[in-house]
């Protein structure tokens, strides 16, 4: 596979993310921790999310999933760097949507909300889904670079 896939989460997210990662190497995706390594209370989500989205931003090949406990810090952390479209991932369903349509790079989980099977499900159709280039969708992200440069 050419994508490459970042992962990180802070210590409410830290027990899942360990699960997801184990189970994207066991299905031999490319796959990076980026912490945290080891159960901290103390931790801050900034510093995961700043890590997975300085190298997604960078780069139109990678793909970047990070938690937390309720999504919400890592998903607004991340969407700080241009070039990220974070989302908080509700569903397999909206996933593929946000995918399809808005080219999300950056699959936001809520650990404290998202049961193990779920975080799956998100996380295959995550990796799965292709950005549909249409006239449109595509527009809509010329709209947001836009958007970036400009803020």
């Amino acid at each position: 596979m050419n994508i490459k896939v970042y992962i990180g989460s802070d210590h409410r997210g830290f027990e899942l993310k360990e699960k997801i990662f184990q189970w994207l190497v066991d299905g031999e995706y490319k796959v990076e921790d980026f912490g945290a390594y080891e159960l901290d209370p103390g931790d801050d989500y900034t510093l995961f999310a700043e890590k997975v989205a300085s190298v997604v931003g960078k780069d139109k090949y990678a793909l970047g999933i990070l938690l937390c406990g309720s999504g919400v810090g890592v998903d607004v952390a991340a969407n700080k760097f241009d070039g990220v479209r974070a989302s908080l991932g509700k569903n397999a369903d909206q996933v593929t949507a946000g995918r399809r349509d808005d080219d999300m790079n950056v699959l936001v989980i809520a650990a404290d909300y998202t049961g193990e099977e779920e975080a799956k499900l998100m996380t295959k159709a995550f990796l799965e889904t292709r950005f549909e280039k249409t006239t449109r969708h595509s527009r809509r992200l010329e709209d947001i670079k836009r958007i970036e440069a400009n803020n």
